[in-house]
C-alpha cells in the first residue's frame, strides 16, 4: 500500500491526532509515497482532455492543491499564471520544490490560504481545478465550497474535478470507507482539534447537483480513464457566457 519512502504507521498516527492542518504539514515530505496523493497517469489524462475540449486560459488555479501535483500537469493550459492554493504550509513547501521543472511558461504562485475563501477577485479565473481534496470538506460545507468556486469563475470558465458515483451497496470499498468514517467520527468526537478526511464525498450525482444549482453548465465524462481507476469520472463544470434569462 505505500512506497518505502512513505509514511511509518507511527507518522500516520502522529497526523491522525493532530489537526487537519498540522497533520499535512507533518506528513508534507513523504505525501508523494502515500496513496492519499491523485495519480499522475489520471492527472494527465484529465489535462489532456481539458485542453481538448477548451484550449488554454489566461490564469488558472487549484483548490487544495498539496505537493502540487495539479499545478504542475495544468500548468500548461494557463498562459499567464497558475495559483496553487492550500491551508498547510508545509504542503506548499514541498511543492515549491516539486515544481521548479514543471512544463509550461505561465508563473507559478503558491499562496497558504482557505479553498473555502479564498479573498481573490471574483471572476478572476478561466480554469479552477481539485483533486484528491474533497474528503476535507464537510457535507455540509460543499454548497458554500460550490459557491466560492462559482464566484472565482470568470464566464467561460471551467471547473475541473475528478469524482464517482457512490459504489454499490455489495462492494467491499463501501463498507470499507464507511467504516473509516465511523472511526474519524468518534476521533474528531472526542480528540480536539478535529482531523478533517473522510471518504464518499462530493460523489456523483450530488456533486454534479450543486455544480448546476450554482449556475454552472456540467459535463460528466465517463470511461476517461483505464483500469484500476475507470469507475473515475472527469467533470467539467462550465459557467455560461451570459446568465440565462428566468
Amino acid at each position: 500500500m505505500y512506497h518505502e519512502d512513505g509514511p511509518t504507521l507511527l507518522e500516520l498516527a502522529e497526523q491522525a491526532l493532530s489537526s487537519t492542518d498540522r497533520g499535512y504539514d507533518l506528513i508534507a515530505p513523504k505525501f508523494d509515497h502515500t496513496p492519499f496523493r491523485t495519480p499522475d497517469v489520471l492527472l494527465e489524462r484529465a489535462a489532456k482532455i481539458v485542453k481538448k475540449k477548451g484550449g488554454t486560459t489566461a490564469r488558472g488555479i487549484d483548490l487544495c492543491c498539496g505537493t502540487g501535483a495539479g499545478v504542475r500537469w495544468f500548468r500548461p493550459l494557463c498562459t499567464d499564471e497558475i495559483v496553487g492554493i492550500d491551508r498547510s504550509q508545509g504542503m506548499l513547501d514541498v511543492a515549491r520544490e516539486r515544481l521548479e521543472d514543471a512544463p509550461g511558461e505561465a508563473t507559478i504562485t503558491l499562496t497558504q490560504g482557505d479553498a473555502m475563501a479564498s479573498g481573490f477577485e471574483a471572476g478572476s479565473f478561466g480554469l479552477i481545478t481539485c483533486f484528491g481534496a474533497f474528503g476535507h470538506i464537510l457535507q455540509e460545507e460543499e454548497p458554500k465550497f460550490v459557491r466560492e468556486v462559482t464566484r472565482l469563475l470568470a464566464p467561460g470558465g471551467r471547473f475541473v474535478f475528478i469524482t464517482s458515483e457512490r459504489p454499490p451497496a455489495w462492494s467491499p470499498s463501501l463498507w470499507v470507507a464507511k467504516g473509516f468514517n465511523a472511526v474519524m467520527r468518534i476521533r474528531n468526537a472526542v480528540i480536539k482539534p478535529e482531523f478533517i478526511m473522510y471518504y464518499l464525498t462530493f460523489l456523483l450525482p450530488g456533486a454534479r447537483w450543486l455544480c448546476e444549482a450554482n449556475g454552472l453548465e456540467v459535463e460528466v465524462i465517463s470511461g476517461a480513464f483505464e483500469k484500476p481507476f475507470a469507475r473515475g469520472k472527469l467533470v467539467i463544470a462550465t459557467k455560461p457566457l451570459k446568465r440565462k434569462a428566468l
